[in-house]
């Protein structure tokens, strides 16, 4: 198998992220919608990246940086790729950019429940900081 190509996304793949998300990625969030990432995309253009094999989306992750923190997002390999070091390029590129951009440590929101994720994140050399728990407030339109 060849190595993925790495890519930023553009305005053009928002349809094709959100669909491959309802089919790669594990859960949803307030956010993945069209605007959501769209929003994304014009605050941050260079923090969604993609990986294509053979111009078709295989993986992807949002590599967020506030100046502060760097943080990582959804994560997703295509189901029928996984285990092909995808998520391991992803990583790569995403930490990559931080290092750029002057971060110091990358955190990653990873679903408890989400064992298959546990073990990728792992393997790039990640582990859970027991001591933290995210807390979260919806905000209203």
């Amino acid at each position: 198998m060849s190595d993925p190509y790495i890519r930023r996304a553009g305005p053009g793949d928002i349809d094709a992220v959100l669909e491959f998300w309802r089919e790669a990625a594990e859960g949803t969030s307030i956010s993945d919608d069209r605007a959501g990432v769209a929003r994304l995309l014009e605050r941050d253009p260079e923090a969604l990246l993609l990986a294509e094999l053979d111009g078709v989306l295989v993986g992807s992750v949002i590599a967020g940086f506030d100046g502060w923190r760097c943080s990582a997002y959804r994560l997703a390999v295509h189901p029928g790729h996984r285990r092909r070091g995808i998520s391991r390029a992803l990583l790569a590129a995403a930490e990559n950019r931080f290092a750029a951009l002057g971060g110091r440590r990358v955190d990653a929101m990873v679903l408890v429940r989400n064992e298959n994720a546990h073990h990728a994140w792992r393997a790039a050399g990640y582990g859970p900081q027991e001591k933290w728990r995210r807390w979260v407030k919806p905000l209203s339109g």
